[in-house]
C-alpha cells in the first residue's frame, strides 16, 4: 500500500485505489498468494530435522533457513519459485499451482533455494509496484510487517531488494491485522478529544517504538531484477501447469 501525492493517471487492473483510515488516497498491489507456500516449505525441513532426530522449534526453523538464504546468490543462482496457491490477477493466473523451476544449468543449494522461495513470496508484488513506477510514483519508505519479518535482516533486506527502496520494521512488525483493529478501537476516546489518528500513532502507539531501516542494496537490487525477469517469462509455465494439471481430475 502507497500512499499517494496526486490522484494517478489511469485505471491499472493490477491496482486498488483505497485510503488510509485518516483518508489520504492509497495504491494498493493487492496480492491473493503470500508465505503460505514458503512456510510449506519451512515445515518439510521442520519435519526432516525431527525424522533425523534433531528436533527443531518452528522458529529455528525458519530463522535457520532464511539465515542461509542470505549466503544464495544474487538472482537464487537461476531457480525459480512460485507460491501460487490461489489464482493471481497481477499476473494473469486464474488459479494456483505452485511449482519451483530450474534449467539444468542452475545452482541447486539450500541457500539459493531458500532465497528463490523469499524472492517468490515478493514476486507478484513487484509486478504491481512496477506499474507505480511507470507512473512516476517515487516511493519514499515502505513499512513491512507479518511473521516473515520476526527473522531480522533476511525478508527485510531482499523486500527492499524487490523494491528498490527503504523497508522499515518494527518490533510490533509480527502482530496482525486483529492488534491494527484495536489500535483503531483504541483511538476512538481520543478522537473524541479532537486529536488526529496521525498524532496519535506518532505520540502515543509509536512514540516509543524502535524502527530499523534497511536500504536496498545494490547486489539484491541487480540480482532480483535478474530474477524477475526470469520470474515474468517463466509465468508461461504457470499457465501451461494450470491448463495440464485441472484440480477437477485430480479429485478422480
Amino acid at each position: 500500500m502507497v500512499v499517494l501525492e496526486r490522484p494517478l493517471q489511469t485505471v491499472h487492473h493490477e491496482l486498488d485505489v483505497v485510503t488510509t483510515p485518516a483518508g489520504d488516497p492509497v495504491a494498493m498491489v493487492h496480492c491473493n498468494n503470500g508465505a503460505s507456500e514458503l512456510a510449506t516449505w519451512v515445515g518439510l525441513f521442520s519435519r526432516f530435522a525431527t525424522v533425523a532426530g534433531q528436533p527443531l522449534a518452528s522458529d529455528a526453523v525458519f530463522d535457520a533457513l532464511f539465515r542461509e538464504a542470505l549466503e544464495g546468490e544474487a538472482d537464487a543462482g537461476g531457480l525459480l519459485a512460485y507460491n501460487h496457491l490461489a489464482g493471481e490477477p497481477i499476473a494473469g493466473l486464474t488459479e494456483g499451482r505452485p511449482l519451483v523451476v530450474r534449467t539444468p544449468d542452475s545452482r541447486l543449494t539450500l541457500a539459493n533455494f531458500m532465497r528463490a522461495q523469499l524472492y517468490g513470496v515478493f514476486g507478484t508484488l513487484s509486478l504491481g509496484m512496477r506499474v507505480l513506477a511507470d507512473e512516476g510514483v517515487v516511493i519514499d519508505e515502505m513499512f513491512a510487517h507479518g511473521g516473515m519479518f520476526r527473522t531480522a535482516g533476511v525478508a527485510q533486506r531482499f523486500l527492499a531488494g524487490a523494491l528498490g527502496t527503504p523497508v522499515t520494521v518494527t518490533e510490533t512488525a509480527s502482530e496482525g491485522g486483529a492488534w491494527g483493529i484495536a489500535v483503531l478501537a483504541s483511538y476512538l476516546r481520543a478522537a473524541d478529544h479532537g486529536q488526529s489518528l496521525d498524532d496519535y500513532l506518532d505520540e502515543q502507539v509509536f512514540a516509543t517504538t524502535a524502527f530499523d531501516t534497511t536500504q536496498p542494496d545494490p547486489t539484491d537490487v541487480a540480482g532480483f531484477t535478474t530474477y524477475l525477469a526470469r520470474y515474468s517469462a517463466g509465468l508461461a509455465v504457470e499457465r501451461i501447469a494450470i491448463e495440464a494439471l485441472s484440480l477437477k481430475e485430480s479429485t478422480l
